[in-house]
């Protein structure tokens, strides 16, 4: 249980939580210490990070109590993780520079532009290249590779390379992946 779910659902508990997470989103991130920065996410803002994950700095983050991410996983700078209905990253994979993934948008053709979104879930060895942008509701299949610059609007099947915008079938990838991601640079 993270330091601030134990406030009570006040509107003081809730000031505390949203100032605390605004400080990491505006100052905290930017620290140059691997070890400072996953304690904050971990033990203040209660978000699951596995063995030999690595989030770099300048990485955004909303609901980070309901983001999850397993083992040997990297998020590169500069990232949006969008945890308010739920992020799931699954083992060895790889989000590149400048990725945003969103689990609540607003529902354009609603008379009261009400918001709408479901969870996002990254499988296994997945890759997401950078500047891509994965929607609400979106499953990103195990070994399933996202080309720069995709827009991700629906399920992305196993082992399958996507691009473009909105996002299309380009190729199968090799279903032999082995490999364990453990990229630590200093001062990222």
């Amino acid at each position: 249980m993270s330091i601030l779910n134990s406030f009570k659902e006040t509107k003081f508990g809730q000031f505390l939580r949203h100032l605390h997470l605004g400080l990491y989103n505006r100052f905290f991130t930017y620290i140059p210490s691997f070890t400072v920065r996953h304690f904050l996410l971990r033990d203040l803002y209660g978000m699951k990070i596995g063995r030999d994950t690595n989030i770099h700095m300048g990485v955004m983050v909303f609901a980070p109590q309901r983001i999850s991410i397993d083992d040997n996983s990297i998020v590169h700078f500069d990232c949006i993780l969008d945890g308010r209905c739920g992020l799931t990253i699954g083992k060895c994979v790889d989000i590149s520079y400048q990725v945003n993934i969103f689990t609540l948008q607003h529902d354009l053709d609603s008379p009261d532009y009400i918001s709408t979104g479901a969870p996002v879930v990254i499988h296994d060895y997945s890759v997401i290249a950078g500047r891509s942008t994965i929607l609400p509701g979106v499953t990103i299949g195990k070994g399933a590779v996202v080309a720069t610059g995709a827009v991700v609007t629906k399920d992305v099947p196993e082992y399958v390379m996507v691009g473009g915008v909105p996002a299309q079938f380009i190729r199968q990838r090799n279903q032999n992946l082995t490999y364990k991601l453990k990229y630590r640079r200093y001062f990222h």
